[in-house]
């Protein structure tokens, strides 16, 4: 075989042999995938278990094969089958495979000739384009070769710390899909970029989108009462490499993934940041009972966890459940992140149900998992934020103590969950809820774990949104179609009196305060901040916590809620801003001359039923003393806050107040300097304030 050189344009190919028509050589082994070459296209596949292997050429649309190319024996080193194609032009085809091999169901093995097979590598997938279309082939997909050839500019990433991050989640089509967005393209990566001044207005610098790989979100679509139910939210992954097509504005062929990857240029234009909910704990192909289109035709036995007698282990709660720690899946696991760092300059990345990441291959936890290692000290992922849901449905539950290596955070499930109780009366849990917002140190050991390892968050896609965990104390899905018996029943919300949507002003009113009470509380919390799009405008699902299938105005953002709740994005934008500009709040800054700790905190006692944290340290210029009080009162009546003694010269300075007594907007007014008489003042009930120092 000829030496593979770097640079394939100073490689003399010459053809070899011709097959179907087709001039045609050994290809580049460790070139995964289908390439692009100065001679042709490079195709490289590998399976441990097939004996032979064919490659299929279409015509675009078409569903007939021109052309069958079956690899020659002497094609094949190891288990890699790899072909260099003279001639071929990227437009010119769309492409799958055949596989040969034992069909031993009970060994794992499913191997089927008649089976057509998306490229596990495929940079793009056929006939996904138009959103909630049913393929004319819906038992096979086809794959696209992608020119990679995206001009960045000078574009730099804007590597913002951890601790600096607040992120913003958001579903890309429910984010602009609603007649109210205004926007050109609305459910598209140019509808949301179109709503990038919108973001820098709120403050935030960094999206997490949810899954944009290829999904088909016609895969498991069904009718209730009237309404086409899709795979909205997208967790069901088709190809790992490539974009979900439908996402773009319009058709790209060959070019697919150029409109998200204008999107992030733009978003880091912007500085901000771009995350992706990545899903590398189950796919689409489901258990015995769902279709081989990929995976399970390549090496089913590899790909997935099985049992001895070859059924699915289910830790991920969709059927099957990816092999993560197998040496073959945790290689594809990372080219995968590789490729979307390098090519697409992706920031950071979430990954869902991560703990089964750390399984061994029979499902067993592991105490130093090799793939999240890997990752952990991979070099081209070292400025890249690595976020671990730190839980699967299989009833591993890692907060706190998910593998790290000082590089991994973790979405903190009982920041959520501690803090949604206190925050709805139970303040009974304020020493819980001390620890919680001061950077859950009694599940992240500074020393073990760095001093940024939690992701703070009150609501996310999984779940209520912000209002209706104040709108609504039970779940409603029943236009889910499952009887309402899907979703979570720990919601951990309260209805303030009403279920549901009501005009009882009293009611309105409280649950406007409570909704910024979370605010205050989770922008002044230690730890990384995120929340769920359209919490800043109190978007509501009404009353659906589980709207995994909803493509409608249930998921939708309804952006005259912008306009009707103007009042809270105000407040939003606020503590954004004050968070932003108090480094005391976000981390050690130093000590403070006026011999206050880095953190203080002060719970209920005989005289008050008020939680009172102070951060103190210096301004981030180290031109003075910056002191932060943070207080709340869960409780339903009024209670006195006793502030620390400062000297005659500084003075406390309300910055926010949910309870309007002391700021009518419940934030200052330009210029406005509103201080408490003498060291103490009454909060009202159920509310929060913040307030800083001023000489």
């Amino acid at each position: 075989m000829q030496k593979q050189d770097v640079n394939m344009n100073a490689v003399h190919m010459v053809p070899m042999d011709k097959i179907a028509g087709f001039e045609v050589r050994p290809g580049l082994y460790e070139l995964n995938g289908a390439v692009a070459i100065p001679v042709g296209v490079n195709f490289t596949i590998h399976s441990q278990g097939a004996t032979s292997c064919e490659l299929l050429l279409f015509r675009r649309m078409e569903d007939e094969p021109y052309a069958v190319l079956k690899f020659p024996d002497h094609y094949r080193i190891g288990n890699v089958y790899s072909m260099i194609v003279f001639g071929l032009h990227i437009t010119d085809f769309e492409y799958a495979y055949r596989l040969d091999g034992p069909y031993e169901p009970s060994k794992g093995l499913l191997f089927n000739k008649k089976n057509i097979l998306l490229d596990i590598y495929a940079k793009a997938v056929t006939g996904q384009s138009v959103w909630g279309t049913k393929n004319k082939t819906d038992s096979f997909y086809k794959a696209r070769v992608v020119q990679d050839n995206f001009d960045w500019g000078v574009e730099n990433n804007p590597l913002v710390p951890m601790e600096d991050l607040v992120i913003y989640e958001m579903h890309v089509r429910g984010f602009t899909k609603h007649d109210s967005s205004g926007v050109s393209f609305p459910g598209t990566f140019s509808g949301v970029m179109e709503k990038i001044p919108y973001l820098k207005e709120l403050g935030v610098n960094a999206v997490e989108l949810m899954p944009v790989f290829e999904f088909d979100e016609m895969k498991d679509c069904r009718e209730v009462d009237g309404k086409q139910l899709l795979d909205y939210w997208g967790y069901n992954t088709v190809s790992f490499f490539a974009p979900n097509t439908s996402y773009a504005g319009s058709v790209e062929y060959n070019r697919e993934g150029n409109e998200l990857k204008n999107l992030i240029k733009t978003l880091h234009e912007n500085g901000i940041e771009c995350f992706l909910d990545v899903v590398f704990n189950h796919t689409a192909e489901g258990d015995d009972r769902g279709p081989s289109f990929s995976f399970k035709g390549f090496d089913n036995n590899v790909y997935y966890m099985l049992t001895p007698d070859g059924y699915y282990y289910n830790f991920s709660g969709c059927g099957n459940t990816l092999n993560c720690n197998h040496p073959v899946v945790r290689q594809m696991i990372l080219e995968c992140l590789r490729y979307w760092t390098t090519f697409y300059h992706v920031d950071g990345f979430r990954f869902d149900l991560a703990s089964i990441l750390g399984r061994n291959q029979d499902g067993t936890p592991m105490s130093n998992p090799p793939l999240l290692q890997s990752l952990a000290f991979d070099p081209l992922l070292g400025n890249v934020k690595l976020i671990a849901e730190a839980w699967d449905a299989g009833g591993l539950y890692q907060v706190g103590s998910f593998p790290a290596w000082s590089r991994w955070t973790e979405w903190n499930g009982k920041y959520r969950d501690d803090m949604r109780d206190y925050l709805k009366g139970d303040y009974g849990l304020s020493s819980v809820a001390a620890e919680r917002i001061t950077g859950s140190r009694d599940l992240y050991d500074p020393s073990i774990r760095g001093k940024n390892a939690s992701v703070n968050f009150l609501n996310c896609h999984d779940g209520f949104t912000l209002w209706d965990m104040y709108s609504y104390s039970k779940k409603h899905n029943e236009a889910n179609g499952w009887y309402n018996v899907d979703g979570s029943d720990d919601n951990r919300s309260w209805n303030c009196g009403i279920e549901g949507e009501t005009d009882d002003v009293e009611i309105l009113t409280l649950r406007k305060r409570l909704a910024k009470n979370a605010v205050t509380v989770l922008l002044m919390s230690r730890g990384t901040p995120m929340f769920l799009a359209g919490d800043e405008f109190l978007n509501t699902q009404y009353g659906n916590n589980n709207a995994y299938c909803q493509d409608n105005e249930v998921s939708w953002l309804n952006w005259d809620f912008l306009e009707k709740n103007r009042e809270h994005f105000d407040y939003m934008k606020h503590m954004v801003k004050l968070r932003k500009e108090h480094d005391v709040v976000r981390k050690y800054s130093g000590g403070c001359s006026l011999g206050l700790p880095e953190i203080q905190v002060s719970g209920p006692n005989d005289r008050t039923k008020i939680l009172r944290v102070i951060y103190a340290g210096r301004n981030h210029d180290d031109t003075g003393d910056d002191i932060v009080c943070l207080a709340i009162n869960p409780y339903w009546e009024e209670q006195i806050c006793f502030l620390p003694d400062l000297p005659l010269q500084v003075k406390w300075k309300f910055e926010a107040d949910t309870s309007g007594r002391y700021l009518s907007d419940c934030v200052p007014k330009a210029g406005q300097k509103v201080s408490p008489e003498g060291n103490q003042f009454k909060m009202g009930p159920r509310s929060a304030a913040v307030l800083t120092v001023v000489r």
